[in-house]
Formats: C-alpha cells, sequence, structure tokens
C-alpha cells in the first residue's frame, strides 16, 4: 500500500506543471554548465554592484546627518565614498553588461548549433509532423528566450536573493519593525505564485503556438507567391493573415489586461505598505529615536527592499517562459534520428557498378493505417536507364524515398549489391545516400553563385570540373554568356533563370558528384525532347557504368529505357516492351 501511494505522488510529481518546469529547467543547465565561468564572474560582479549600491545608500544616511549636523570635518568622507562607490557601480555595470551580451551570443550559438543538427539529422517522418515555419519560430524565438534567460535567471536569483537578505538585514538592524513592515506584502505574493504560474505557462504556450501558425502561413504564401498571384488570391491570403493577427490580438491583450488587473493590485498593496512605513518612520522621527539620515534611509531601503523581492517574484514570468520554450526546442531535439552506420563504405566496394533492389516491400506511413507500397520488387543495374512511371499519387515518390533510405520498408528489404562478388549486399539506409546522386524535382537552386552550387556536390571541384559537368548536361550554352560565367549569381529557388536552365544546373550538381548511382525524378521535364535526349546520351557515354533511375511522365524518353516499372494499386511492376510501346505509341 505505502509504496502504491508513493508511486502515485512520483506520478502527480510528472504531471505537475512544477515537475515539468524542474525537468525543462534541468535540460537548460545542462548548456549553462557549459560557461560556468563567465557566469560565475557575472554572478560575483552583480554582488559586488548590490554591495556598492547598499554602501552608497548607508553612506548618503551619514551624509545627510553630518549635514544636518553641521559636523564638515566628516562632511568629504561622507561624499567621498558615495561619489566612489557610484563610479566603481558605473563601471561594473558596464563589465557586466559586455559579459553578458558574450554570453548571450556564445549561448545562443551553442543551443541554434545542436538544434540544427538534430533536425538535420532527424527523421524524415517525424520531422514531417512540424511546418517550417513552426520550426523557424523554435529556432529562432525559442532558442532566443532559452539562451537569454539560461544566462541570467541563476545569477538573478542569486543577485536578488542576496540584495534583499542585505537589505533587510541593515533596515532590521536600525528598527526590526520597520524591516517586518517593509517585508508585509511577501506572504500575499507568495499565495499568488502558484496561479501566476500555472496562467503564464498557458499563455506562453498559446502565444508561440499562434506565433508558429503566423511564421507557417507566412512562409507558404511567399514561397507559393507566384501560384497566389496566378489565380489572384492575393486578398483571400491577405484576410487569412489578418484573422491569424486578430488571434495574435486577443491573445496579447487578453495577457495584458491580465497583468494590468494584477499590476494595480500589487501597486495598491505597495502604495499601502509605503504609507505604513512612512507614517512609522515620522512617529520615530517625531518621537527622537531615528535621525533625519536613518529615516531617509529606512524610506530608501523600504523601496529597495520591496524591489528586491518584486525581482524574485518578476523572475518567475522568465522561468516560466523558458520552461515553455525548452519544452518546445527539446521536442525537437528529441526526434528519433535516422539509423547510420559509421563504417566508410570503400571505393572498391562498388567498384564495376551496384544493382539496386527492392524485395518484397511494403511500406506504410505512421500516420496512416492503409499500405501505400506493397509486395512489390524493384531493380536498377549499372550502364542501364530505368525508368519509374505511373499516375500522381499512386506511390511513385515514396519509392524515391525508400531508394535514398528516407524511409524504411515496414517488411521485406532494400538493398544495394554490387558487381563485385568478393562483396556483400548493402541495406540501404542514410549512410548509403553517398553512393546516390540526386536530382529532385522542382527548382533546388540555392542563394549563391552558380559554382556555389555546384560544389555543393563537390567542395573541392575545380572551374574545369564544373565547366565538364555543365557541358554534359547542356548547360554551358547559357552559363558561359552570362556576365561572371559560373560566379554568376543566381537568387534564391533560381530566381533569374528558367526552369530548364535550372534543371540543366541540378543536372550538372549530381554529375560533379560522381556516385555510382544516378537518381533523377523528374529531371528534365521542363527541357525539350531534343535537349532530354541530348543529356541523356552525353551522361551514358561519359558514365558508361553507372545506374541510371529516372521517374518520368514523358513516354518518349522510355525508349531509351532498358527496364520500366510502372507504380499503380500500391504495386511496382515491370512492364514487357509491347507494354512500353503501347505507352510511346498512344501519348
Amino acid at each position: 500500500m505505502n509504496s502504491f501511494t508513493l508511486n502515485q505522488i512520483k506520478t502527480r510529481w510528472k504531471n505537475d506543471t512544477f515537475g515539468e518546469i524542474f525537468l525543462d529547467w534541468k535540460w537548460i543547465f545542462s548548456y549553462s554548465r557549459r560557461f560556468k565561468g563567465p557566469i560565475a564572474a557575472y554572478t560575483v560582479l552583480g554582488l559586488l554592484s548590490s554591495t556598492l549600491g547598499l554602501v552608497s545608500s548607508v553612506a548618503g544616511k551619514f551624509l545627510v546627518d553630518v549635514v544636518i549636523g553641521h559636523k564638515s570635518d566628516q562632511l568629504w568622507m561622507a561624499a567621498l565614498i558615495m561619489a566612489g562607490s557610484a563610479l566603481i557601480s558605473l563601471a561594473i555595470s558596464n563589465l557586466i553588461g559586455r559579459i553578458r551580451q558574450k554570453l548571450n551570443v556564445d549561448m545562443t550559438n551553442a543551443i541554434r548549433g545542436d538544434v540544427f543538427d538534430s533536425v538535420m539529422d532527424a527523421g524524415w517522418q517525424s520531422l514531417n509532423q512540424f511546418s517550417n515555419g513552426d520550426i523557424l519560430n523554435r529556432f529562432h524565438g525559442d532558442i532566443g528566450t532559452v539562451a537569454d534567460n539560461a544566462i541570467s535567471w541563476l545569477p538573478g536569483v542569486i543577485i536578488s536573493v542576496y540584495s534583499f537578505v542585505s537589505t533587510f538585514i541593515v533596515i532590521w538592524y536600525y528598527s526590526p519593525v520597520m524591516s517586518l513592515i517593509a517585508l508585509s506584502s511577501a506572504p500575499v505574493i507568495l499565495l499568488m505564485s502558484r496561479y501566476l504560474v500555472k496562467k503564464q505557462k498557458e499563455h506562453r504556450k498559446e502565444m508561440m503556438e499562434t506565433t508558429s501558425r503566423m511564421y507557417s502561413f507566412e512562409s507558404e504564401a511567399l514561397y507559393n507567391l507566384d501560384t497566389v498571384k496566378s489565380f489572384g488570391i492575393m486578398d483571400s491570403f491577405s484576410l487569412q493573415l489578418r484573422e491569424l493577427q486578430m488571434q495574435y490580438r486577443r491573445i496579447t491583450l487578453a495577457w495584458n489586461m491580465f497583468q494590468i488587473r494584477t499590476n494595480v493590485f500589487m501597486a495598491i498593496l505597495s502604495l499601502l505598505i509605503e504609507y505604513v512605513a512612512y507614517g512609522y518612520a515620522l512617529f520615530l522621527l517625531w518621537g527622537g529615536h531615528i535621525t533625519y539620515g536613518t529615516m531617509t534611509l529606512f524610506l530608501q531601503q523600504r523601496g529597495a527592499l520591496s524591489s528586491a523581492f518584486h525581482g524574485l517574484v518578476g523572475i518567475v514570468p522568465g522561468f516560466i517562459s523558458s520552461s515553455v520554450s525548452a519544452h518546445r526546442i527539446q521536442e525537437l531535439m528529441n526526434l528519433p534520428r535516422e539509423k547510420h552506420d559509421k563504417n566508410e563504405i570503400p571505393a572498391e566496394y562498388f567498384k564495376g557498378g551496384l544493382t539496386l533492389k527492392l524485395d518484397q516491400v511494403d511500406f506504410k506511413y505512421d500516420d496512416g493505417d492503409e499500405m501505400v507500397i506493397e509486395a512489390s520488387d524493384f531493380e536498377a543495374h549499372p550502364g542501364q536507364i530505368t525508368a519509374l512511371v505511373g499516375p500522381s499519387g499512386e506511390g511513385k515518390t515514396t519509392v524515391l524515398r525508400l531508394l535514398l533510405g528516407i524511409i524504411e520498408p515496414s517488411d521485406g528489404t532494400s538493398t544495394f549489391m554490387p558487381e563485385n562478388d568478393s562483396e556483400e549486399p548493402l541495406t540501404i539506409s542514410a549512410e548509403s545516400r553517398q553512393l546516390i546522386s540526386y536530382v529532385p524535382q522542382g527548382n533546388t537552386m540555392l542563394s549563391g553563385t552558380i559554382a556555389e552550387n555546384l560544389r555543393l556536390a563537390k567542395q573541392d571541384a575545380t572551374d574545369d570540373e564544373i565547366t565538364a559537368a555543365l557541358k554534359l548536361a547542356c548547360a554551358w550554352e547559357f552559363v558561359e554568356k552570362l556576365p561572371d560565367g559560373i560566379n554568376n549569381s543566381v537568387y534564391e529557388r533560381g530566381k533569374g533563370l528558367s526552369e530548364g536552365q535550372a534543371q540543366r544546373i541540378s543536372i550538372a550538381r549530381a554529375l560533379l558528384r560522381d556516385a555510382p548511382i544516378m537518381l533523377m525524378d523528374e529531371a528534365t521535364s521542363a527541357l525539350d525532347v531534343e535537349t532530354e535526349r541530348t543529356v541523356l546520351r552525353n551522361i551514358l557515354q561519359k558514365s558508361p557504368g553507372k545506374t541510371f533511375i529516372i521517374t518520368t511522365h514523358r513516354p518518349t524518353v522510355l525508349s531509351m529505357c532498358d527496364r520500366v516499372y510502372r507504380v499503380v494499386d500500391k504495386r511496382i511492376t515491370r512492364l514487357d516492351q509491347q507494354e512500353i510501346d503501347s505507352i510511346v505509341r498512344n501519348f
């Protein structure tokens, strides 16, 4: 029975808001530990600054008493202490700002680098659950929030506690009653803290989710701007954005009103305590129990004590915001990773060429119940062109993902079979992509020069190698006419180039990689038939031992193919010559 009760308590703790916050901050502190030296220096300087502020206040008390008592021999000493404390505090404040800025940059870079690596290596199906806008929001907004508080939260707590305790001791030294009056708002604030924590977490989560939806919508709209314009639906998209903005406005203003009500309550409470403290100080002064300087110190430090306590409480919103953001970041970092075989694939492995084979493969996506591919076989041999055809939506893209190792078969095997009989078959995986030169469908040019785009495939490629690849892809004929040739700049998604030109540069990039298998996904769809055939002939003549796989909707190229497979009704079926001839004739 006791064990069961203990388990219940543990479960409640884990499911409780504070339990979640604890786990999130445990992760945040794993990054803070990397910079413990600078953070320690930041904390020590903050404590020193707080101490100097207190010394300056006490010196101010004596200065008032000296002036009122006409003790001119002590005047300069008190003024010197005040001025010296202020100047040193100014220097420390600027030093703290410098350290904090460097820490913020380093912390942000460390977290962002780790998240980027996690996203790049995440499994395709798991990563596909997140929109690009949501990922970008987490990547920038959430990481910025976490980095800032990972630096300042613990030092902030230590400095605020120190300021609170030291100020309380100073006031207690002169009047215990005054210190208790100054602290009288603490019980009320503590009672409100759990409710405030819950509201803050709910607001932060709702705010970040709404921001992610806005990011996603805006990025999709900009990415598909040509489509939006062509359909004449700019007004509809503007209306959708306004609706999202109204959601954001509603959430922001609702939280603002909650903050206003809370601040008004706290301000009234603080004002009441201030009047009580002021009245008590006047009472002590009237009775001759304190000096004018002590009264000044009381009123000043009562405000400082209240500020220190409110500073402690004020750390809570950042604490909660960081917890929510940390949780969102960890969702990305904890995504299942692709499987890797760290053993290097030797060049001898694919000497003589590779056969790519799917054997009795089944596949269904994680979020679906039905099979997309069932009991299917596929083979592509070196020195041959193998085509994959079929209606849209029937599974061609899924087959390509299987061949690239982006997804794994639910059943069956997917392997590389070396022509060299001394080598064993290799299971298709993320690691085996080094054996494939891939030409994706659509425009995949990145901003930069043409040469920089091609060197994505081979970083140390010479200008001559780049030129040779462009010639094979029939791209040199227009690249050489550009003002800067291969060093001519192109914009994001190849703006400034036609679709056909961008496709030919993408083909040249794949050729430059010089992998034993070349996979072309509708890579010649924007080329005319003559150019398409020329490109394919050039590739075959230059690399006769490569394994070529193409997907196409254009039957005219099928006459050049050695094998043709069709994907329809969840099956991959090899077509015979009569079926291929029929498709070509009826085109």
